[in-house]
């Protein structure tokens, strides 16, 4: 007989973007929720140490020490780790895992997961997106459409806060936004001449989850205007951007409903065969080792991509010998990612006289031109465009210390202008992970085998976008255009998605339209194992999309006595 103490109406696992909205939408509905979180507690406001540092305050202003970079050389490839954040990123001996090809697992164990060092850029997908598989010949044909998710869309838009202007376009639907942020001087010129010479290339400002004008539901959540200090990796503590620690996690908490359970690694569900389903979970204690057992009617798994793969690859039984949910063998297969290689630089000349305003958290975008109606070029997919701008500052000076160099650094040099693509990388099962047979990890859980890789349709992707990119630069009055590849790891991009696609064949996937497990209906995958293709947008506002939709498919289905 379970122990009453640990038995649940619903267990969620992991506490990051897509987990926190887990734990609000089912706590909100009245079903007592247990969320799981493998590392440490970090509460809104009292665990940011760094949110308000000076760059004086650290000790190496922001840069990782020597030993720190030799013992974590993963850790410290990604752009995000220096002496302000190390504390929210996963040390590269804590949990260590196989590369097979190299492949960048950039990890936050923490309440909050990742959503406290994400860039927060969201966009929705369109029916572009969703029905590309099924146009184009790749992957499988997603079991959903636009108008399916939409309303959904708009229900985690309106909670998070999304600021951004309405553009109208088809690649790009319109969302329920706060006033946007604006562009710069040299970006409206840019914009200007770019859309002179192709109308079908919007320039427009990116949409970004910070609140510009905090509406009753944000001021409810406790949360404020953002400040545009640029300083939102640490955590931030006036709310200003979404996080599960500063919104979902508090707000499921205060229904009374959420017991939070952390320092807890989930080693693997539990299936009764006799009933037929999943009946709860299996987890190690970070700390003593010791292992126990929690139950619930419902499973949302949402440990972030690779480790929900991680669990389900290790949970086996009778019923699935090779994995949960594995009947197809497709588990853990079909990996894909975000392209960050392409990158063009430039400056600009004029303007002299303009500068701008605070710390802007998003850029100007150029959403995906490539392969939208009809493919257009010798790859699959397309890419959106990043544009960055700003003024240098203290390139003149003959020093590096002193009084000299700080008036140098307050005198404002040329514009620089650069862009970066955002591609769509094709899954393919040529690109999968599974687990070690003979290595485990502190838990003696078996580690995770990454095995990802570009490929031609890649390559030819990143050059179309130097090539465009770099005509595009130079119709919007750049100078001293350069460009180059940056052939970044897989994984660094922190994208990762797929291996537990979403289908309407059990044959061919692994999780139906409302992201059940084929074989086992009360267990849910909403994080990125769950995407069937990876567009060219940040995914992350679509995990909370289908997460919320997949907890009131969840909670309906419960009322009806079906799970």
């Amino acid at each position: 007989m379970p122990s009453p103490t640990h038995t649940f109406d619903a267990i969620v696992v992991g506490s990051g973007i897509s987990g926190g909205w887990a734990a609000k939408e089912l706590c909100e509905a009245g079903l007592k929720t247990l969320l799981i979180e493998r590392g440490r507690n970090v509460v809104h406001l009292k665990d940011y140490p760094t949110a308000n540092w000076g760059p004086w305050d650290a000790p190496h202003r922001g840069e990782m020490p020597l030993a720190d970079r030799q013992q974590n050389p993963l850790a410290n490839a990604c752009s995000y780790y220096g002496e302000e954040t190390a504390h929210f990123f996963v040390k590269d001996a804590e949990h260590p895992y196989i590369q097979e090809k190299p492949f960048g697992w950039i990890r936050g164990y923490q309440v909050g997961g990742k959503s406290l060092i994400w860039n927060r850029q969201t966009q929705r997908f369109s029916d572009f997106e969703f029905t590309a598989p099924a146009r184009y010949g790749f992957a499988v044909d997603w079991p959903i459409r636009y108008a399916d998710l939409a309303p959904w869309y708009s229900h985690v838009e309106k909670f998070i806060g999304v600021s951004a202007n309405k553009d109208g376009l088809p690649q790009l639907p319109d969302g329920e936004f706060l006033p946007p942020w604006e562009m710069n001087c040299v970006e409206k010129e840019m914009q200007r001449r770019i859309m002179a010479r192709w109308p079908e290339r919007p320039v427009i400002i990116g949409r970004c989850a910070h609140i510009t004008q905090p509406q009753p539901v944000h001021l409810q959540q406790g949360r404020g205007q953002c400040q545009a200090r640029n300083r939102c990796n640490r955590g931030c503590p006036f709310g200003g951007y979404f996080s599960s620690n500063a919104s979902t996690i508090p707000w499921a908490q205060k229904t009374g409903n959420l017991t939070l359970l952390t320092d807890t690694v989930v080693h693997s569900l539990i299936y009764d065969g006799e009933e037929g389903r999943a009946t709860g979970v299996r987890v190690i204690d970070a700390h003593t080792h010791q292992a126990s057992e929690y139950y619930s009617r419902i499973i949302f798994v949402n440990a972030s991509a690779l480790n929900t793969l991680l669990i389900m690859l290790n949970s086996t039984s009778g019923r699935f010998p090779n994995g949960f949910g594995n009947d197809n063998g497709l588990l853990g297969k079909y990996i894909s990612w975000t392209n960050y290689r392409g990158g063009v630089s430039g400056s600009y000349e004029g303007f002299d006289d303009k500068y701008y305003s605070g710390r802007r958290p998003t850029m100007v975008i150029i959403p995906n031109f490539r392969n939208l109606a009809k493919q257009d070029t010798n790859f699959l997919g397309g890419y959106l465009t990043r544009i960055f701008t700003g003024r240098q500052r203290g390139i003149h000076s003959t020093v590096d210390v002193g009084p000299q160099y700080k008036d140098d650094l307050s005198v404002a040099g040329p514009w620089y202008v650069t862009m970066s693509m955002q591609g769509e990388v094709i899954p393919k099962e040529s690109n999968y992970v599974y687990l070690s047979s003979d290595e485990k990890d502190p838990f003696g859980i078996p580690q995770l085998v990454t095995s990802c890789d570009y490929d031609e349709n890649d390559d030819n992707l990143v050059d179309d976008f130097l090539q465009q990119a770099s005509e595009m630069m130079d119709a919007a009055g750049a100078k001293n255009i350069g460009t180059g590849d940056n052939h970044m790891t897989p994984g660094l991009d922190i994208h990762e998605m797929g291996g537990m696609r979403m289908g309407k064949d059990p044959k061919t996937s692994l999780l139906n339209a409302w992201n059940q497990v084929h074989g086992c209906d009360n267990v849910f995958v909403t994080d990125g194992a769950c995407m069937t293709s990876t567009g060219t947008q940040n995914p992350s506002l679509t995990y909370m999309a289908l997460t919320a939709r997949a907890v009131n498919h969840a909670v309906e289905e419960l009322k009806k006595g079906n799970l």
